[in-house]
């Protein structure tokens, strides 16, 4: 168990630089050494390369030093831990942000291959490994939600359903937005605008924002209570994964802009819907119990699209600013 901060204490913070051995206990590290990693330090190496952007091949090797087996992990503890140590309000708020992963994953996995079709062939292969990352993401959570949450369904698509109703807005939102335009990247999978209003709700908000943020709450609540170790090191596994993911989308966000500089409206207007539905909120997260407030996750949250943006070197026109500062919470020092 490491020593606990406050989480407005570490928004505060701001970024660090990773040693060379943080890097490479990140990048080298099997299964059973990712137990090991700081999930802080992961969600910063996702930055480390934002700058320079690596090309598609080397993500692609990365990915083939990385792939790991879901079925490797030990579910045990975790149970034991779920029923005996959790209270029930920390299951239910932990559940609740799970089962956005759970769907998410699933639906990537299934809607990502309609924007292979328009990419360069070594895009592709990077594409294709994120595929099966997403498909061994969606097994993972399968795994958690039966072996420890104790969900019971004979197939993948019964535990899917039996964890929705604790899906929330947060995710619902960005997912239902990301159907509608997998059907457009469908309908016409060379349609350059439609690929980068996909790739800014996936690559940039789902992935770069909603999903690294949110993976830092639970992943930070187990460690700090030092819980559910077959969780954590799936899940931070994951976020390795994420780093990739991230990366190589941004990369096509950057390429796209700087080939068609018009694109940066797409973006703009991209996020404008983006922010538009994270206003809508009949089913919440409550954070409180694993140590977070909701103001401070959406602090998170901005941190984390302002990051992206400037590492990449995407402004924000004057109304995205104001529409960001006008629900942006303000924190009190920590």
């Amino acid at each position: 168990m490491t020593q606990r901060k406050s989480p407005t204490a570490i928004l505060h913070e701001g970024p660090r630089a990773l040693s060379s051995d943080q890097v490479r206990e990140i990048e080298e590290s099997d299964l059973a050494g990712v137990l090991h990693v700081d999930i802080d330090d992961v969600i910063e190496y996702v930055h480390k390369d934002l700058k320079s952007l690596p090309g598609f091949t080397t993500l692609y090797r990365r990915y083939l030093k990385q792939r790991w087996d879901v079925y490797d992990l030990d579910f045990t503890q975790d149970k034991a831990d779920w029923d005996e140590k959790m209270t029930e309000d920390e299951r239910q708020s932990f559940i609740a942000v799970a089962s956005g992963f759970h769907h998410g994953e699933r639906q990537v996995e299934i809607e990502l291959p309609v924007f292979m079709i328009g990419a360069s062939e070594e895009e592709k292969l990077h594409i294709a490994a994120q595929i099966e990352d997403e498909a061994r993401h969606t097994v993972f959570f399968d795994r958690f939600y039966r072996e420890v949450v104790g969900l019971q369904g004979d197939d993948i698509m019964d535990i899917l359903d039996a964890s929705f109703p604790w899906v929330s807005e947060t995710f619902v939102g960005p997912f239902g937005l990301l159907a509608y335009q997998a059907d457009e990247v469908r309908r016409n999978p060379y349609d350059e605008r439609a690929r980068v209003r996909y790739g800014t709700n996936y690559f940039l908000w789902i992935e770069g924002v909603l999903a690294l943020s949110v993976m830092k709450v639970t992943l930070s609540y187990a460690r700090w209570r030092g819980f559910l170790p077959a969780y954590y090191t799936g899940f931070t596994a994951t976020c390795r994964d994420e780093s990739r993911h991230v990366q190589g989308g941004m990369r096509y966000l950057q390429q796209a802009v700087r080939k068609d500089p018009s694109m940066i409206g797409e973006i703009h207007n991209t996020l404008r819907t983006i922010l538009s539905l994270s206003g809508v909120n009949s089913r919440q997260i409550y954070y409180e119990p694993l140590g977070w407030t909701e103001d401070e996750v959406r602090m998170l949250f901005f941190q984390q699209l302002r990051r992206k943006l400037n590492d990449v070197g995407i402004d924000l026109t004057p109304d995205l600013e104001e529409l960001l500062r006008r629900v942006q919470p303000v924190l009190a020092g920590g």
